[in-house]
């Protein structure tokens, strides 16, 4: 055959096999289709409304890779970004990311050992968190859609069951050879000298410990966040903003119609906002040490703009008041790492008849125009040596004397509607005794007595102190699944259902989300550092607290319809 012969059956070879390939896929149909819709409308931009026109046709995204990177949160502290990548019409593209913030049990006043150990942790748990994303994990989701939540966040809670199972066995065969070794038999004499000294010197100890008046009971072990796991929540809630965004559709409503089966709700709240305005904690200045966070919360009637003008209104006449104090002692002016303004107080009155007065110089009246709730911390207050809880320098009180100072705080002030840990969560006959007589008058929260998501989901028989709600937070192993199927097993519980973040927030706004949607009763906890100037003092909160970031998206959001009335 001549070299032009088998040139042209092979193009003819060729124009049948495009033939066969676009009748496959219908091409020609759909061509047709297209230009008989399209000349009718004789759009200014052809080749735009045929790229719309046909993009329908296309292949959902999919996920090409993960990428993790190590960034800092507000507070200064490393914590993990995850973004993710799909690949969309044949490229790759990036669609979002989220940053999630590290949970660590150390307070604001820790010793520098406890600090720098937590530092420590975190670096290392930051660092694995890294290899999971970058490498394993990115391979298990890769070509996976992202709308695909369920899956996915199946497929990483298993990632990790198997992750805690190696090291549990890496800390078994460890313990076993550390156990060989000490079998092992050793030459080592104790002089009578010396064992009788040591009798001695324990029996001097002894003779100087001082005892409790009365037992309590003592602090449950800190359960230690697993070196990675941070990586689970930050790839999931990175997956569900990936699929609202393919899906054109805000994350807040997305997390719903995951919620709801794929069917929206018919109505959509938005939650009373709750404000930060003093912390007279255990690190302020002053003798109060029980009201680390004194917070105001608008009636409900008005519109989410009039309640939180009203607040601001407060806060202003506040820091009026409290200017001449402030100009004195320095120290005064000092803001906390919960952005919110610190001031030393005396009694356990004097922040309380303060607001009292901001309100009537302004002509509202506690208890009707707004409301007060206080985040009393008590598991940073008790003294394990006496055992007993420091509410004011000095004074030292019992479980069940605090119990009765509550009661009459507030009788005394019926304006006070919340209590957030007035108790630690081992003293379990004291929340029963505190809800019994004040249940009906305030609410009655339980943060620190809280769970890890995940471990609420697996566990329905935890036990948790009887109280009013619950503050439970998304960060660690938990997925955004994990959240859903909570809501749904506290769904019907006469119980306020409390979202938390621990403290350090970034710009990611991606828990603002989860509160606008109604998946946990429109409530939640978001303690985060304020960087305006206009809420250096005082942080906007819903029930109870939002950053400068997700105060700004609020602001925005409110604007563009006021008449949203609070619940």
């Amino acid at each position: 055959m001549e070299p032009g012969g088998e040139r042209e059956q092979q193009q003819r070879e060729l124009r049948r096999q495009a033939a066969e390939y676009y009748q496959r896929h219908e091409v020609p149909q759909r061509l047709e289709e297209a230009l008989n819709a399209t000349y009718p409308l004789r759009p200014a931009d052809l080749y735009g409304h045929l790229a719309n026109y046909f993009s329908k046709y296309s292949k959902p995204p999919v996920i090409c890779k993960l990428v993790g990177k190590k960034v800092l949160d507000g507070v200064g502290r490393p914590t993990l970004e995850v973004e993710v990548f799909c690949t969309v019409k044949n490229n790759e593209k990036r669609i979002c990311s989220t940053v999630i913030p590290s949970h660590a049990d150390i307070f604001e006043n820790a010793l520098p050992e406890a600090s720098d150990a937590d530092e420590k942790e975190r670096n290392d748990s930051i660092k694995t968190a890294l290899e999971w994303v970058n490498e394993s994990v990115n391979a298990i989701l890769k070509d996976m859609q992202p709308t695909d939540q369920c899956k996915i966040d199946k497929l990483l809670g298993e990632y990790f069951t198997k992750k805690v199972e190696e090291e549990e066995e890496r800390k078994k065969t460890e313990k076993q050879e550390q156990e060989t070794e000490i079998s092992i038999p050793t030459c080592v004499s104790s002089s009578p000298a010396a064992v009788q000294a040591g009798k001695k010197k324990a029996s001097k100890i002894g003779m100087k410990t001082s005892v409790a008046e009365k037992p309590i009971p003592p602090m449950e072990p800190i359960e230690p966040p697993f070196c990675g796991s941070i990586a689970i929540a930050g790839i999931s809630l990175a997956v569900a903003k990936t699929g609202a965004t393919v899906n054109h559709t805000p994350l807040y409503l997305h997390i719903a119609w995951l919620k709801h089966d794929q069917d929206l709700p018919k109505e959509m709240t938005l939650p009373r906002p709750m404000v930060t305005l003093l912390s007279c904690g255990k690190s302020s200045p002053g003798k109060v040490k029980l009201m680390k966070e004194v917070m105001l919360i608008p009636p409900t009637g008005l519109t989410v703009k009039q309640g939180i003008e009203r607040i601001l209104d407060i806060q202003k006449e506040m820091m009026w008041l409290l200017e001449p104090a402030c100009k004195a002692p320095p120290v005064l002016k000092r803001i906390s790492h919960l952005g919110c303004l610190t001031t030393g107080f005396d009694t356990l009155e004097q922040p309380l008849v303060l607001v009292q007065t901001a309100c009537r110089n302004i002509g509202l009246e506690l208890g009707i125009d707004v409301y007060v709730a206080i985040n009393c911390a008590a598991h940073e207050l008790m003294d394990y040596t006496k055992g007993k809880y420091e509410t004011l320098t000095g004074t030292l009180k019992s479980p069940e004397e605090l119990v009765d100072m509550y009661v009459d705080l507030i009788n005394k002030y019926p304006f006070i509607i919340a209590l957030v840990d007035p108790l630690r969560k081992e003293d379990c006959q004291q929340w029963n005794n505190i809800c019994n007589v004040l249940g009906s008058k305030c609410y009655l929260i339980a943060e620190n007595a809280s769970k890890i998501i995940s471990n609420l989901v697996i566990n329905q028989n935890i036990q948790v102190p009887k109280c009013s709600g619950l503050i439970v937070q998304y960060t660690n192993q938990t997925t955004v699944t994990d959240l859903i199927e909570l809501t749904r097993i506290l769904d019907g519980q006469r119980h306020i259902t409390t979202l938390g973040s621990p403290d350090g927030e970034s710009s990611d706004d991606s828990l603002v989300d989860l509160v606008q949607q109604n998946i946990l009763n429109l409530l939640i906890l978001l303690k985060k550092q304020n960087l305006m100037h206009f809420l250096q003092q005082s942080r906007a909160r819903c029930f109870p607290s939002l950053s400068s970031h997700h105060w700004l998206r609020a602001r925005t959001l409110l604007s563009q319809d006021s008449t949203l009335h609070l619940t």
